[in-house]
């Protein structure tokens, strides 16, 4: 019982760091989401061209293809901004969670679950195939593509879009949490608006 008790001690002193957790989820979504907003804002004639284009074409032949890239590149670019500053945290989740959705959907669900591709027959062969190819055409420089490990196949499925929404539910049911966002000094000052006028004019 003793040895219960232990834990059960230690697991609620453990509540003091719970908002790592969040913080760590913010820095991790902050290089996903800047590479994407910054990607749609250099790129974007070429983004709308996408999105419109036929599937034939390799394109995502959505509706609206202009509309569709102006909320994907503001959402993207606000959400870099916000998930930054912890501000406004729950809310900005929302439109995240359907970007990715949409992008997980049109983009990636054909390919299925995985973001690299399994050691599958197909695979295998087509990545033993460019192994070979390289070491004959490109023999000094074998080593230094492989040096820090081989090639994958990229099978481009809805892994790690799926893993961003859930990152992002996170987010969105438990906010960017404590002391490091500006949502927490926010909802301070709202529940105590007099204590923090006061220990400003101090």
């Amino acid at each position: 019982m003793k040895l219960i008790a232990l834990v059960d001690t230690a697991l609620e002193r453990a509540r003091a760091l719970d908002f790592v957790a969040p913080l760590a989820i913010r820095i991790y979504l902050l290089p996903i989401f800047y590479e994407g907003a910054h990607a749609k804002l250099t790129g974007f004639e070429g983004l709308v061209q996408w999105f419109g284009a036929p599937v034939a074409q390799g394109g995502l032949n959505l509706p609206a293809p202009l509309l569709m890239a102006v909320l994907a590149t503001a959402t993207e670019t606000a959400g870099c901004i916000l998930l930054a500053l912890g501000l406004f945290t729950r809310l900005i989740s929302i439109p995240l969670m359907v970007t990715m959705t949409v992008a997980g959907l049109s983009v990636h669900w054909s390919h299925g679950w995985a973001a690299i591709a399994g050691k599958t027959a197909e695979s295998t062969l087509r990545l033993q195939a460019f192994m070979e190819w390289l070491a004959q055409n490109f023999p000094g420089r074998f080593n230094y593509i492989t040096q820090y490990g081989d090639p994958v196949v990229l099978n481009n499925g809805i892994e790690f879009t799926v893993t961003y929404v859930i990152l992002l539910a996170v987010l969105f049911f438990h906010g960017g949490g404590r002391y490091v966002s500006l949502d927490y000094w926010l909802g301070r000052l709202r529940a105590h608006p007099q204590g923090a006028l006061a220990a400003a004019h101090a």
